[in-house]
């Protein structure tokens, strides 16, 4: 793999998700995250590695089991997509959608989006953390 700095966005969507799916949340903020990094969510705004913890730790809270699936991922210069789903366990995410901006090989700014339903369909927490 190329050294950080001068990996390509993609390899570092690559190696964030693989991160990921490995649940190893420490290595991704050591390899592919910003210090400074901003988070944009219908939540609100945060900010550094300690707002990606606490985005991660409201995630798996709210989704503690299940399949993910990213149903699309695009990139473009220093931008990336991800679309993504859980759509078996208890909880699902009929429309997880982020976008990054990558810069320097790490992600400098992200975008988060989803929903909360059950298995039948119905909204348990709103995109902006609300429940109805």
């Amino acid at each position: 793999m190329s050294q950080p700095s001068r990996r390509t966005t993609q390899e570092v969507l690559d190696d964030h998700l693989r991160l990921a799916a490995e649940n190893d949340l420490e290595a991704d903020l050591e390899r592919n995250v910003a210090q400074e990094i901003v988070l944009l969510t219908g939540r609100g705004l945060f900010h550094g590695h300690e707002g990606v913890r606490e985005l991660a730790r409201q995630l798996m809270e709210e989704v503690p089991s299940g399949e993910w699936e990213y149903q699309q991922r695009l990139v473009a210069g220093r931008m990336a997509f991800l679309e993504w789903t859980v759509d078996s366990g208890s909880f699902r995410v009929p429309d997880g959608a982020d976008s990054y901006l990558i810069e320097d090989g790490k992600i400098q700014v992200q975008t988060i989006h989803y929903t909360l339903t059950d298995a039948t369909g119905k909204v348990l927490i709103r995109s902006d953390g609300s429940r109805p």
